[in-house]
This record gives structure tokens, C-alpha cells and sequence, in this order.
């Protein structure tokens, strides 16, 4: 093999492909820059392998660089693959470096701005509480002993935090495993794995709901008090909507002309939008809030969004008994008792899932304007009267479609003339 470039040429040629012979090339660019690249072939086909730049990689080295390719190729080994092999391999191992405590925190900072503060708050808390056993472990070293041993102490005092807190750590190995930091299964994982380790002692407790007929006095004793937390507990019950949705709601997903309230997936259970007709009681407390701040409900002082005990506490003060979340059943119990609402626009106001997806897709567009006279029905309900509701038995009428059951000792003011 005859060599046929001098380090002179190489420094002056022009732009074009130069050879050197045994395939090995200096490409030079019309913009002046200059490369080194290898031909060969292999099964027949060509292939063209870069040496690097002409400015770093001498042509002494670079004919180095051919030749150590060339042995390879003697040894069945295609020189590129290889190359690309050892890069993978050397990508694996610094990723194999990432330590869980990293790990967690690159996970909320690329999450955090979907979250509530509250939310965020609540991760970093169980975070914490893992970093003694966890946090300095390569997350590729990672197994069952070291998940157990984090999660069983917190498991055994609160079985539902210490959930919260396996399934935070399966998201942040599930984070590592996508970014080729570790391989193989999730030793977090519930189904199949942990489900057999840690004992599933936590029975099924409902939300202790308030009674749907006794929540119109409660809204009635609820419209007298002053604050914020009270105004945004009023708009959940009204929307039949989760703590959560409500104390992250901001300005910027009310429409006011339409009347609507679009919650984006990030904040809703089932990750999917929600839309919520807003009915005329709903819009009145939407019209008394302060739009200083970007959070429909904001915290006075700091302007962001309240804590979720903040609705809480109101019940608290009230001396109610009954949970936030139970609202939701109240809701449900008065539609499925007192309106004529098929089952689906009921499921649909509270957004539940739809399991069948045909079925769903129909329903998304269908069911809107339904849900909006179902919402207007409950705000008047909700409305009735300050004091207490008489429920006669089922003496059915009809109006507009939907049917009522109860009657109040005040005249009922429709919501929705």
C-alpha cells in the first residue's frame, strides 16, 4: 500500500476527497473543514468510518487509526460497530454511576411544573424519608432488600403513605431504566412482586360522606362564613370536583363566556382533560375572586395555591365530621336518587373512567350540554333553602326532562331559567 499525502498536502488541499491509499481519505469541506474517514467494505456493502477531524487527528495518526481499523476487519469485526459498541457500553457505565438520591431529584424538577405545590411538597417528603437507605445507591445497584428495607418501616406505620412512597420509588427506577442508567425489572413494582412481600393489611374505608339532604343547610351555614378556603369548598361542592382540582385551579382554564372550567390531564386522576360546566352559583364565586394571582383560590399572603388541608380545616371549624372528598358521593347519591340523568352523564360530571373506548369517545363530545342542566339541577338544589330539606317519598314529575323528588319549605330559585 503506497501512502500518497504529505502533511504539506494535507495542509493546503483543497476542497474535494483525497486519498491516501488502503482507504483512507481527507475530506475537505467547502467551508475549509477537514476530516479523516475510512473506506472498506463488509458482506459487499461499503462503508465509510470517520477518524476525526484533520485539525486534532495528525496524518500520521490518522493512518493509525486506519491500520488498527484494517486488523479488526482481518478478525471478522466490523471496526464501526464496534466503535459504536464501545461508546454504548461506555454510556452504561457513567449512567450505571447516577446514585437514587440524583435520580429522584432530576425526576421532580423535569415533573414539578405539572404539579401541585402541594403534590411536589408530598414527594420530596417521601424522598426524604428514603435517603438514609437509598439515596447514595447507584440506582443500578438497586434491588428488593434495599426497596423493602426503605419501604417496610414507613409501611408499618401508614400502609397508604408507605404506597405512596414504593410506588414514587418505582417511578424514579422506572426514570433510570428509560435513561439507561439500570436494566431488568422494576424492584419496586406492586403486581407480581411486592404484592407477595409486604402485607396488604389496609381494609377499604370509604370517605365518610355528609347525607345529600342535608348539604343544601350546609351550603346555606357554609355562604355565611368569610375566606377564601370557604369560597373554594363552596365551587368543590358545586362542581362535585376533588380537593386537588380545585385548590390547583388557575384563571387561565375558566372560560367564563362559555361557562366552562377545563382542568388539564396533568391535574386530573384519570390523566385525561376534564371539562366542567360551570353552573350560575358557580360563576357568582368565581366573579368575587381576586384575579392577583394566576390560582383561582389563592393563599392570601403568598399568592399560590392553598394547602390541601386548607377545605379541611373549614369542615373543622364547622364542626362537621363529614370529609372534603365525600361531597362527591353526596353528589352521586342525589343524582342516581333524584334525577333522571342516565348513569353515564352521572359517571361522566364526577369523571369517572368509561372502560369502553368507542363508547368513551362518543360520550366526550355527546354528553356536555347533559352535564350542564345536571350541574344546574344540583346548584339549585344545593340552594334550596337555608335550613332543612324535606324529602317526601317518590311522587314523580316531570320538567324539562329530569325528575324531582323533593320538595323544600321555601320556594325553590331555578339555577338554570
Amino acid at each position: 500500500m503506497r501512502e500518497r499525502l504529505t502533511a504539506k498536502q494535507v495542509e493546503n488541499a483543497k476542497p474535494g476527497r483525497h486519498g491516501d491509499g488502503g482507504g483512507l481519505w481527507l475530506e475537505v469541506s467547502t467551508s475549509g473543514a477537514r476530516h479523516w474517514t475510512l473506506r472498506y467494505q463488509i458482506n459487499g456493502r461499503a462503508r465509510w468510518m470517520g477518524l476525526g477531524s484533520a485539525g486534532v487527528v495528525t496524518l500520521a495518526h490518522a493512518r493509525e487509526r486506519a491500520r488498527l481499523a484494517r486488523l479488526a476487519l482481518l478478525d471478522g469485526i466490523d471496526p464501526l460497530e464496534a466503535r459504536r459498541a464501545q461508546r454504548a457500553e461506555q454510556r452504561r457505565i457513567q449512567a450505571a454511576t447516577i446514585i437514587f438520591r440524583e435520580a429522584a431529584k432530576a425526576v421532580i424538577e423535569s415533573r414539578e411544573s405539572d404539579w401541585s405545590g402541594e403534590h411536589a411538597r408530598q414527594w420530596r417528603v417521601s424522598i426524604a424519608e428514603v435517603d438514609s437507605t437509598l439515596g447514595s445507591f447507584p440506582v443500578a445497584a438497586i434491588d428488593t432488600a434495599l426497596v423493602l428495607k426503605a419501604v417496610e418501616p414507613i409501611w408499618r406505620r401508614a400502609q397508604t403513605t408507605g404506597n405512596r412512597t414504593r410506588q414514587r420509588i418505582e417511578v424514579v427506577l422506572d426514570w433510570a431504566t428509560a435513561r439507561g442508567a439500570r436494566s431488568g425489572e422494576n424492584p419496586a413494582r406492586w403486581d407480581g412482586h411486592l404484592e407477595h412481600l409486604l402485607k396488604d393489611s389496609h381494609k377499604v374505608k370509604h370517605h365518610e360522606a355528609m347525607p345529600y339532604n342535608a348539604v343544601p343547610g350546609f351550603m346555606g351555614e357554609l355562604r355565611t362564613r368569610p375566606g377564601t378556603a370557604a369560597r373554594a369548598l363552596e365551587f368543590l361542592v358545586l362542581c362535585a370536583s376533588r380537593s386537588g382540582e380545585v385548590l390547583g385551579a388557575r384563571w387561565s382554564e375558566i372560560d367564563i363566556d362559555q361557562k366552562i372550567w377545563t382542568i388539564p390531564a396533568a391535574r386530573m386522576k384519570a390523566d385525561k382533560d376534564h371539562t366542567v360546566p360551570l353552573a350560575t352559583a358557580a360563576l357568582k364565586i368565581l366573579a368575587g375572586q381576586s384575579r392577583n394571582s394566576e390560582f383561582v383560590f389563592a393563599a392570601p399572603r403568598s399568592g399560590r395555591a392553598m394547602e390541601r388541608h386548607a377545605l379541611a380545616d373549614v369542615m373543622k371549624a364547622m364542626e362537621r365530621h363529614e370529609t372534603v372528598h365525600g361531597f362527591r358521593s353526596s353528589f352521586s347519591d342525589w343524582a342516581a336518587d333524584n334525577t333522571a340523568f342516565p348513569q353515564e352523564v352521572r359517571q361522566q360530571a364526577l369523571a369517572h373512567a368509561i372502560p369502553n373506548k368507542v363508547e368513551a369517545a362518543y360520550r366526550r363530545g355527546a354528553l356536555l350540554e347533559k352535564r350542564r342542566r345536571l350541574m344546574a339541577d344540583w346548584a339549585t338544589f344545593c340552594a334550596a333553602l337555608v335550613g332543612d330539606v324535606v324529602l317526601l317519598e317518590p311522587t314523580w314529575r316531570k320538567r324539562d326532562g329530569r325528575k324531582l323528588v323533593f320538595e323544600t319549605l321555601a320556594a325553590i330559585q331555578s339555577d338554570h331559567a
